[in-house]
């Protein structure tokens, strides 16, 4: 079987980064995680050494002047847009999705939750508005299903014109049921339109497996194997 190939960078301020390793170490048992230091030069391109990097949640550099206006400038993220440029998946959770949208690679900012307040929620249910994405191949489309969120600044924000074009393209990937933070549209999540980027502020890699004390439902894990799947069939 062929070995998937993760890269998981870490900023000063990621706190979800361990988490992250799990969710590919526990729903994907052909890959290989690697962490990734934000101020490390690679010494080949990331496309040689990864199939997937990903951008995991936190509060990088703080989240002083902008929630991922730092982080945008770091050596490794330079590298990170070359290699999504190439084709490369990139997915940005929270943070990362904040970072991904500074950095140009996804369209749109994310802005100040229109309460004003962070909103930390264990549950938080979510329709899969589109499942024709190695993200989401495993829901099926209209399907609602649970993940955790914790923001402050999560309300997705993109001009009309923008916000036409995700829509018509089926890059919105994941909306929110409910108006929990005044994103437009209810969006949380999408995709640029190679479909290689994807941006996602409510946390998979935080509801892996099903817990009747929690609630929690383990629906987060499609997602990490959705890729794995897309992975294996394109080798």
């Amino acid at each position: 079987m062929s070995t998937l190939k993760v890269g998981v960078v870490v900023f000063p301020g990621t706190n979800c980064d361990k988490d992250v390793v799990e969710a590919i170490e526990s729903s994907l048992p052909h890959a290989k995680v690697v962490e990734l230091w934000h101020d490390e030069v690679p010494e080949h391109p990331l496309k040689d050494d990864f199939h997937w990097v990903i951008l995991p949640g936190g509060f990088s550099y703080g989240d002083y002047l902008r929630c991922g206006a730092m982080a945008k400038n770091s050596k490794l993220m330079q590298a990170v847009k070359q290699f999504a440029q190439s084709g490369g998946y990139v997915l940005g959770i929270c943070n990362g999705f904040q970072i991904l949208t500074e950095a140009g690679l996804l369209e749109g900012a994310l802005i100040p939750n229109t309460s004003k307040r962070f909103i930390c929620q264990q549950r938080t249910a979510l329709e899969v508005a589109s499942n024709a994405s190695p993200y989401t191949l495993g829901y099926a489309k209209g399907q609602v299903i649970e993940m955790p969120i914790a923001h402050g600044e999560g309300c997705y924000y993109a001009d009309d014109d923008t916000l036409e074009r995700l829509e018509a393209n089926g890059q919105v990937l994941f909306r929110y049921v409910d108006d929990v933070n005044g994103s437009a549209n209810r969006i949380a999540g999408i995709v640029n339109k190679e479909g290689n980027v994807m941006g996602l502020m409510p946390h998979p890699e935080r509801n892996l497996w099903k817990n009747a004390l929690s609630g929690f439902t383990g629906e987060g894990r499609t997602l990490f194997e959705s890729v794995g799947a897309s992975f294996l069939v394109t080798q």
